[in-house]
């Protein structure tokens, strides 16, 4: 009768050093930079000064949490980076989707590289210039859109004062920056997809248009369902340099265009504090909302199906 050894950590640790010393890289930066920092939660609590330091300064109780609240317009501003950020998550892992199933079917595969290459690039391109670009298209006397509409004797267009389209003008560069990056995430999952599937279903009749909905869309469905609890716990967190980069301090757009990050900056500059404690309440709060959203997802999607959920 073969008596099966009792499994150890030490045991472990001796069979799979090496994956074990693989690991030790991975867990220090996490440590170092996500678990190490979180000592600073404090500061939201205490009215912070350089002399005393983080441990010294004096409790101040919620204080700190006041100037979120004091405005009226910050409810409007939680409205504003809650449905920015679901835009962002539907609309864009759409088109990432798109893009993986379109890149997978080329056959070149030059030009498939090629492509691929290209889409990436404007993730590297930094948020300054992705300004410069709106800014260049959208001025009202230079821009590039109103040169063309004075071109053909057609009134040019103050797009800096209409809110209407920027929810638009920022989804599309949202999701023009992160088409790249994200598709990669979705072509591994292609391809690591049985082609004797595709096969099958060309001996039976089937098209592309089928073979996409009945076995591709259904086998990107965990794929999609982790990106999504990743990107649901960051709800609460506005893209402060897409935001600031392409609309800045402009009054009459802050209205449809305002995140908490924004707020958040624009408090403390308008304020000449640059609180150090009033930023950390802001980031707390930001995190607890991103914290309960990302459970309460889970949960919901653990219902549904339990093997997409996290945990």
């Amino acid at each position: 009768m073969r008596i099966n050894k009792k499994i150890t950590l030490y045991s472990e640790l001796s069979k799979n050093k090496i994956m074990f010393a693989m690991l030790v890289p991975a867990c220090l930066f996490f440590i170092v930079f996500s678990y190490l920092p979180m000592t600073g939660i404090v500061l939201a609590f205490k009215d912070y000064n350089f002399q005393d330091g983080i441990f010294g300064s004096p409790w101040s109780g919620l204080k700190n949490f006041r100037f979120l609240f004091i405005a009226g317009s910050f409810g409007n501003v939680i409205k504003n980076t809650v449905l920015y950020n679901i835009a962002f998550m539907v609309i864009g892992n759409i088109a990432q989707v798109l893009f993986a199933i379109f890149i997978s079917e080329i056959t070149g595969k030059i030009y498939k590289r090629v492509c691929q290459t290209m889409s990436f690039l404007p993730f590297f391109v930094s948020y300054v210039l992705v300004g410069v670009f709106a800014y260049n298209f959208f001025n009202y006397e230079y821009g590039s859109i109103n040169v063309f509409l004075k071109s053909i004797n057609v009134e040019p267009a103050n797009f800096y004062s209409q809110p209407s389209i920027w929810p638009f003008i920022l989804v599309f560069f949202n999701t023009w920056r992160w088409l790249g990056y994200g598709a990669v995430i979705y072509l591994a999952s292609i391809l690591s997809i049985n082609h004797e599937l595709y096969e099958a279903a060309y001996i039976d009749g089937g098209n592309l248009i089928q073979s996409t909905w009945y076995i591709t869309l259904p086998s990107l469905k965990p794929t999609f369902a982790i990106l999504f609890l990743m990107n649901i716990g960051n709800i609460f967190r506005g893209q402060f340099e897409l935001f600031y980069q392409l609309i800045g301090n402009n009054a009459r757009l802050l209205d449809v265009t305002d995140v908490i990050d924004t707020y958040v900056f624009r408090s403390l500059v308008a304020s000449k504090s640059f609180d150090v404690g009033m930023g950390t309440a802001a980031g707390l709060l930001q995190s607890v909302f991103g914290f309960v959203t990302l459970i309460f997802a889970n949960y919901v999607l653990k219902k549904i199906q339990d093997d997409y959920s996290m945990f």
